[in-house]
């Protein structure tokens, strides 16, 4: 059996590892190696434990929902959200913004765990025992995440950084990438992860095919997106990849009977789910409950900063009357834990008297137990799931025209006793059109909104999010944040300023 080397990660913890360093870091010695399973083990769960960090994920959901075009917040900074920066995320004019500041560290501490393993695990290419089974597994994981990473980074911020070894004082500053360069560093990692990773620490820890579905979304992004594409490959040839991928993925796992059950902590790593992030109460690694829970929903602390646009309910509830999904993705009213008083917002409240009643709460992320006092829940954050693979290949066939689309559709509508709306019926544009809805009807909040708004470039972005939401009928600027229009402002996040300030080498 070869050598298997790895810097012990939970040192790495102590680093502030993105380029906003100020004083002198201390690096690792080289020499800090280990050979094993275990300690490589603690290793994996070090990276997995920054990615559950607040900065991380909850800062993440809060810029991405933000960032999405879907959600809204308290006016001018007023009512819910006490930042006029947060406002100005909303509204799509992002300025100096705290949550996607700290998102940005906090995905790059991530990124330097995954490169200290991946710099010292040694990999075998038919591994003949558990050890070496185990170690190529914790490799393919520290691919994933890190593909997984800057895919989020870059999706958001267009050229970003490229890190791929631990920092030292040579590389500690870096200049931006070309999103093409890093798309391609994506793939790599990727490819690399669906060849390692192999299962072998069971339940709680993605498998290959979180990799395979990292891959579908990648190829999907570089279909829709001529710039960013490899020379010599086309449309076409990228949607091909997606399918092959996602293909991967078919079959594999099974939706859930009940859909709402999957946002709650009793159904959590099922047979629905690919790749969730597990969250402790007695770890205090989530608060992000908090952001989405009605004033007194619960008991103990609750803010319910995030609601849904009203328009993006309405269109929801016209386009699937009855679907259970409205249940269990959107709250417009609810007894109060302190003195069981009833509490309506929309559309309970259809006349929108004022913000507190105009858009329903978002009801995936509330914390159901509204006895639950403990500020930090302990409900699994789910990041892939098998329920977007179907509406992932609806999309993907109808773009290769394979006659497979309306099958996909049909699936995952069956799991709510609904049929497929009549523009599934029609032409290749409105299939498209109504498939990119879907993701919105099915996936709402869960962290690629933002991502799949944009994909098919600003003029989709400006009609079918923008304007939808602007140009609606019950669009009311006393109460509802006005979307900027200005493509400079509404694609990008701007480099976070403690980045500018900190790195000669960004501007």
């Amino acid at each position: 059996m070869k050598n298997f080397k790895i810097i012990l990660l939970t040192i790495i913890g102590l680093l502030i590892v993105s380029c906003d360093l100020d004083e002198e870091p201390i690096f690792l010695d080289s020499e800090a190696v280990y050979t094993d399973i275990n300690v490589a083990k603690g290793a994996l769960d070090g990276i997995y434990q920054a990615l559950t960090s607040y900065n991380a994920q909850e800062r993440r959901i809060f810029a991405i929902n933000g960032f999405s075009g879907l959600f809204t917040a308290g006016k001018n900074g007023g009512n819910n959200v006490n930042n006029i920066n947060n406002a100005n995320l909303f509204s799509l004019k992002p300025t100096y913004d705290a949550d996607s500041e700290a998102m940005w560290g906090g995905v790059y501490s991530v990124i330097a765990r995954c490169n200290g393993a991946i710099q010292n695990i040694v990999t075998v290419v038919e591994p003949s025992t558990s050890d070496e089974s185990g170690f190529n597994d914790i490799a393919g994981q520290a691919y994933f995440v890190r593909a997984w990473s800057y895919f989020s980074l870059t999706r958001l911020w267009g050229d970003i950084p490229l890190w791929l070894s631990l920092p030292n004082n040579e590389n500690l500053h870096l200049a931006t990438s070309p999103s093409k360069e890093v798309y391609a560093q994506i793939i790599a990692d990727a490819e690399m992860a669906a060849t390692l990773m192999n299962g072998n620490f069971g339940n709680g820890y993605p498998k290959q095919y979180a990799a395979n579905m990292l891959l579908a979304k990648v190829y999907m992004t570089l279909a829709t997106n001529p710039n960013l594409r490899a020379d010599g490959i086309g449309e076409m040839d990228y949607w091909q990849l997606a399918y092959e991928q996602a293909m991967q993925v078919y079959g594999q796992y099974s939706l859930v009977a009940d859909y709402s059950s999957l946002f709650t902590d009793t159904n959590e790593n099922s047979p629905e789910s690919i790749w969730e992030l597990q969250i402790s109460q007695d770890a205090a690694n989530s608060q992000m409950g908090r952001n989405f829970t009605p004033w007194k929903y619960k008991l103990g602390q609750h803010f319910g900063w995030l609601r849904v646009s009203a328009d993006v309910h309405d269109h929801h509830a016209s386009t699937y009357p009855n679907d259970p999904r409205l249940e269990g993705t959107y709250l417009h009213s609810y007894n109060r834990a302190d003195n069981g008083n009833l509490v309506t917002v929309y559309p309970s409240n259809p006349g929108r008297p004022n913000f507190s009643k105009a858009h329903p709460y978002f009801f995936k992320f509330t914390e159901k137990d509204t006895q639950h006092s403990n500020q930090y829940g302990d409900q699994n954050l789910i990041i892939y799931r098998y329920g977007e693979v179907l509406i992932m290949l609806a999309e993907i066939s109808n773009e290769l025209d394979n006659g497979q689309q309306l099958g996909f559709v049909t699936e995952l509508l069956s799991r709510v006793g609904m049929s497929p709306q009549g523009a599934y019926f029609g032409t290749r544009d409105e299939f498209r059109e109504a498939i990119m809805y879907e993701y919105r009807f099915e996936m709402l909040g869960e962290g690629e909104d933002a991502h799949n708004n944009r994909r098919r470039g600003f003029d989709y972005f400006l009609n079918k999010t923008i304007l939808f939401h602007n140009n609606n009928p019950i669009h009311n600027p006393a109460v509802d944040l006005t979307l900027s229009t200005d493509q400079s402002q509404v694609m990008s996040l701007p480099i976070p300023l403690i980045e500018i300030n900190t790195n000669d080498l960004i501007d």
